[in-house]
């Protein structure tokens, strides 16, 4: 309980210190922190769900876009929370019909079914822009601040691992563990493994609708090509798997070093980008395929149990 209170102290201090450092930045830096805040939810989100069943989802970019084109169509019409507020249950009705319809799937089926997903949902909003509304884009105009998204994102984020630290510590969490391991087995010990799978799916996308709700006043001007973009799922992607997606920090730990690399790549080496977003994948996978945090703690249990061993040969 102890250690416990200590995790929590030392987390809230981080999160007090996170709250205030716009203070100390210029647009570009507090600019940064928001993309950062972004991709660090993005990333935990995503390891909710994708981390414990080991069902890689490629569906992010589809509930990041429909959050920003929520507040998009609706930003001038309702107050701004009460549009984060259905675009949250516009995300999270769209979870469920998606998971019950697709979560019996597995390997890379369901990779393949996500990935279609984003874009079948991009092509309709695309459609419906064109031929209904016709035009293909929408401005948003909202009195938030650089900062004021930061902070929205930083509360997110931080609901976002409370949520992953108390599904880590209870009977859902054990579960989990089972079904990622083997699903038959969790069957036959009596786990409802659709239901689970289902709400975990639903949370993560819920929260990664309001991540891409939270971000669209930030742009100003949105259209389907920014805000249904492939390469946000497959950012989000590498992140979790290099810090670890079954670690609760290890998407955070991921997403941090590897966001500000993608800012520099980005900015010196636009037409080659996505060559080095692929190359990065590839490594990943073979070099540290459970996260950093799970190849860090190997090799630390290896080197005690080698100093053991030297210790007890003495």
């Amino acid at each position: 309980m102890s250690r416990t209170l200590v995790g929590f102290g030392l987390s809230l201090l981080a999160l007090i210190g996170l709250a205030i450092l716009p203070t100390f930045l210029d647009a570009y830096g507090v600019g940064l922190l928001v993309g950062l805040a972004g991709y660090a939810t993005l990333a935990t989100a995503w390891a909710l769900f994708s981390g414990p069943t080991r069902y890689v989802s490629l569906a992010t970019v589809a509930f990041f876009g429909i959050g920003a084109y929520t507040v998009a169509v609706l930003s001038e019409t309702l107050p701004y929370p009460l549009v984060l507020l259905v675009a949250a249950l516009i995300g999270l009705v769209i979870a469920v019909l998606v998971g019950l319809a697709t979560l019996r799937l597995a390997g890379v089926y369901f990779v393949i079914f996500t990935f279609g997903l984003a874009e079948l949902i991009r092509q309709l909003v695309t459609w419906y822009e064109v031929n209904i509304t016709g035009t293909l884009g929408r401005y948003i105009f909202l009195p938030l601040t650089a900062t004021d998204i930061y902070w929205q994102l930083l509360a997110l984020g931080a609901l976002t691992l409370l949520i992953g630290w108390w599904i880590g510590r209870s009977r859902i969490g054990l579960a989990l563990k089972v079904i990622g391991d083997d699903e038959v087995v969790a069957a036959h010990a009596g786990i409802d493994i659709a239901r689970i799978k289902l709400a975990l799916f639903a949370i993560s996308a819920t929260i990664m609708t309001l991540v891409g709700a939270i971000q669209a006043p930030r742009w100003t001007y949105v259209e389907p090509s920014i805000v249904f973009n492939p390469t946000i799922s497959f950012l989000t992607l590498i992140m979790a798997l290099l810090g670890g997606a079954t670690r609760l920090w290890g998407p955070l730990l991921g997403a941090v070093p590897l966001f500000l690399m993608f800012e520099w790549l980005s900015a010196n080496f636009p037409s080659h980008y996505s060559i080095i977003l692929g190359c990065l994948f590839i490594i990943i996978v073979f070099v540290v395929p459970r996260g950093v945090l799970a190849f860090i703690e190997e090799h630390f249990a290896r080197f005690r149990r080698r100093a053991t061993q030297e210790e007890s040969a003495k």
